[in-house]
């Protein structure tokens, strides 16, 4: 894996504007697991964590490992409480739908922290581990990188998020935030098995 170019120019936006192209959409499930917490706690910017085995990513193994945005649906509300959650809600434990928001995230083997994350564009007051996540991957930003320090990755990381917002706005990709996919999470037919 190669280091970041000392010097390269960065795209403002990534995928073609008349919207995604194969192999894009992809779509990818699974349970949000604790990670190392690293993320919020050396980087600032929080993410949620799929198990290794959720990264078959619908049997797109030709994909690049990499940086990708797209959609991702969670069955929790705005802060990140569980939705159909007997312990907070009094319902029956059954998913009654959840919340869509831009995401960016890393499909591989992270060189820096050894793990793969998906950082939703939502500031969210808690942790919602185990909650479910349906993700609608629209497109590839860049290659993942070997960094040698942490304020490089961190800054690229920052154009990563400010590529996939920007790139998330175009009429073609918005119209994509509604597909229902991403707010069904009781059939489970998507969901990868739970790496444990």
């Amino acid at each position: 894996m190669p280091p970041p170019p000392q010097s390269r120019p960065r795209s403002s936006l990534a995928g073609p504007s008349t919207g995604p192209t194969p192999p894009f959409p992809i779509s990818l499930s699974g349970p949000i697991i604790q990670g190392f917490g690293r993320g919020s706690r050396d980087l600032g910017i929080p993410t949620a964590n799929i198990p290794l085995a959720g990264l078959s990513v619908g049997g797109h193994e030709e994909l690049e490992s990499g940086v990708y945005f797209g959609w991702a649906g969670v069955d929790i509300d705005e802060h990140g409480v569980r939705i159909g959650d007997p312990t907070t809600q009094g319902g029956g434990g059954k998913s009654r739908g959840g919340n869509v928001w831009p995401m960016v995230m890393s499909i591989g083997w992270n060189p820096f922290y050894k793990n793969t994350e998906i950082h939703i564009l939502h500031h969210f007051p808690r942790d919602f581990y185990g909650a479910r996540m349906n993700l609608l991957i629209l497109g590839f930003i860049r290659p993942e990188y070997d960094y040698v320090d942490r304020e490089s990755l961190i800054a690229d990381i920052r154009t990563d998020i400010e590529v996939a917002r920007r790139s998330l706005e175009r009429e073609s990709y918005q119209r994509l935030r509604g597909e229902e996919y991403l707010v069904q999470f009781e059939g489970g037919e998507h969901e990868q098995e739970v790496a444990r």
